[in-house]
């Protein structure tokens, strides 16, 4: 058997970012403390401990709006939770060009000023504190801390948190609250660049959709315009609905069901060329048609199948699809009797060392894509040998943070007109 092996998962910016909320949680602590806070509502331990319970708390609450990134929807929303993490009189947070946010009173006379100073500060890049000089009667924001906001690219703004004194704790507090602000951002980042990535491997996939079988199944329609027109119309439907869901433009996910139902108009075109070498058998629980899995992963491992079943061979190809519930888990099994592959090329076509028409980018790009959403663990399990035909392995999670279809749906059985 050989297994993908390979890892994708990096720990290090949620334990940086656990490591700065405790950081944070002592600091916040002694600020509230040192201003007479007093929490009401259940014992929870000392003035220190309710305040760390406090600061965790809202930390929690400002993190998501940061995760869109360091926009002027996701600082409005942070900012006013940032300030209360704080406790300061007033909070802003801002890019390089401009305040996006800020919560509290004095931006009508504050605002202009501070970005002067974020551009001073950005320049040196680290934290300063400073008087404001504000002569504005009742005005109490005296004091100002400015902390840059950094991320893959540099420094991306800053938090300017204002007090009515200065204060050494608020220095610390602002200075940690800044860098915890900044792992959420790169977080966001690092959203955003698997989002791009998954697009890019989906685009792959779809320019994988062989300009061949695109000709073939248009050849293999005609050639039954004349003989059997209520088939070739049938065949035409099937291309026209394959080739549309494989093209489509919205969403990540799609169901099983779906899944299926392309992957039976695709070996309808097949069986349309192939004739009666194509015999495919299906198999699926109706119990896991409506659990959710990443766009076009099931498909490139049928046509892969279907390559060395019938195009690396003159004998008759047997397909067996398979899908089963097996508790937390689905588990499909795409088996064919083709001629197989050498483990060792296999492994490095796995690996990204092997490229050209012969190996394509679907067993690859599918393994990757699983072990991005679901962890290295759901990685491809495929037994072959050369001659020993293949045996190919998906184990696919019912439910898991952030996977889930937008597209509508029927979750029903898919058609069985093909079946075997």
């Amino acid at each position: 058997m050989t297994g993908v092996l390979g890892a994708v998962v990096g720990a290090a910016p949620a334990l940086a970012g656990a490591t700065l909320l405790l950081g944070l949680g002592w600091a916040g602590g002694r600020w509230q403390a040192g201003r007479g806070d007093r929490a009401s509502g259940p014992d929870l331990g000392t003035p220190v401990e309710r305040a760390t319970f406090h600061t965790l708390h809202t930390a929690s609450l400002a993190a998501p709006p940061l995760r869109a990134g360091l926009t002027e929807d996701a600082a409005r929303k942070a900012a006013r939770r940032l300030r209360s993490l704080l406790g300061t009189e007033a909070l802003c947070l801002t890019d390089r060009e401009a305040v996006l946010a800020w919560d509290g009173p004095g931006a009508d006379h504050h605002e202009r000023r501070a970005m002067a100073r974020v551009t001073a500060m950005l320049e040196s890049g680290r934290s300063v504190s400073l008087r404001t000089d504000c002569r504005q009667p009742g005005c109490p924001l005296k004091w100002a801390v400015f902390a840059p906001l950094t991320g893959e690219d540099g420094m991306l703004g800053a938090l300017v948190a204002y007090g009515s004194r200065e204060s050494a704790v608020l220095v610390r507090a602002a200075t940690e609250v800044a860098r915890w602000v900044s792992v959420q951002l790169e977080l966001s980042e690092l959203d955003r660049s698997r989002t791009r990535l998954m697009e890019a491997e989906i685009k792959a996939l779809r320019a994988q959709i062989s300009p061949h079988f695109i000709f073939n199944s248009l050849a293999a329609i005609a050639s039954f315009v004349r003989t059997d027109p209520e088939r070739a119309r049938d065949l035409l439907l099937e291309f026209a609905d394959f080739t549309r869901y494989s093209f489509r433009r919205h969403g990540d996910f799609t169901t099983l069901a779906e899944e299926l139902r392309s992957i039976e108009q695709y070996l309808a075109l097949a069986g349309a060329r192939f004739g009666d070498r194509l015999k495919v058998t299906l198999r699926v629980a109706p119990e896991v048609l409506p659990v959710a899995l990443p766009f076009l992963c099931l498909q490139p491992l049928v046509e892969n199948a279907v390559k060395h079943g019938l195009e690396d061979s003159t004998e008759e190809c047997r397909i067996t699809i398979a899908a089963r519930d097996e508790g937390s888990e689905a588990v499909l099994t795409i088996e064919d009797n083709g001629v197989g592959m050498d483990p060792a090329l296999l492994r490095r076509i796995l690996a990204g060392e092997r490229s050209g028409s012969s190996s394509g980018v679907g067993l690859p790009n599918v393994d990757e894509r699983m072990r991005q959403v679901y962890g290295d663990e759901y990685g491809l399990v495929i037994e072959t040998g050369v001659g020993a035909s293949m045996k190919i392995t998906v184990r696919i999670p019912k439910y898991r943070a952030g996977v889930h279809t937008s597209t509508p749906g029927d979750p029903g059985p898919p058609p069985g007109r093909h079946r075997h």
